[in-house]
């Protein structure tokens, strides 16, 4: 994490800034607006980043399910993005909800990009029935939905890694350094019998 960006849980305290990052962002249309009392109620499932004490993303862990979680709200300010926060705090999310007996972590978003580097599979809407019968179904833009559906399987021992290129979800197993080229080696085994024969013929 950046050195001057720190996550930490949500607390009542920080409602007020959470709701100021929601409404600044709800013009774009990819928020779904949270009432004060939700968020009062709902605080301490936030994970906050925090630059110089002032609170620059949130997002929240919101069980659908005994076994599938959401994440919810998030967002980061404007003025910070491309620093990986968002990226930190899905990662902060999956540890905390495997951590907590959760088997699959999912969202819904126009944006499934950020999702799909972290190891994210998009999907069809109704494999998360949980979310569909929780908030799709009261929702005006039901069946005309624009948003992504992601889903990330959970394990112990296994956490988000973000922004690497390869594998983005890396577990306790350890990757053995790569081969030498088969081909070269028996090529260079060639030449160097070869030389050897030569020196052996003689004059």
């Amino acid at each position: 994490m950046n050195a001057t960006i720190t996550l930490r849980n949500g607390t009542l305290s920080d409602v007020s800034a959470i709701t100021g990052l929601i409404s600044d962002n709800l013009a774009a249309g990819h928020l779904l607006p949270r009432t004060a009392a939700d968020l009062e109620e709902h605080a301490t499932r936030f994970v906050v980043a925090e630059h110089d004490g002032r609170i620059v993303g949130c997002a929240e862990l919101a069980p659908l399910s005994a076994t599938v979680a959401e994440v919810r709200s998030l967002v980061v300010d404007e003025a910070m993005r491309g620093r990986h926060i968002g990226s930190e705090l899905i990662g902060k999310l999956a540890s905390g909800a495997t951590s907590r007996g959760f088997s699959t972590l999912c969202a819904f978003t126009h944006e499934p990009s950020p999702f799909v580097r972290l190891g994210f599979t998009i999907v069809p809407h109704i494999w998360v029935p949980e979310k569909i019968a929780r908030d799709c179904t009261s929702c005006p833009l039901f069946r005309h939905c624009g948003q992504y559906a992601v889903l990330l399987p959970l394990r112990a021992g296994v956490s988000v890694r973000p922004e690497r290129p390869a594998a983005l979800i890396q577990g306790s197993r350890n990757i053995a350094s790569r081969r030498p080229n088969i081909e070269r080696l028996q090529l260079r085994m060639s030449a160097r019998q070869e030389a050897e024969q030569a020196e052996a013929v003689p004059a």
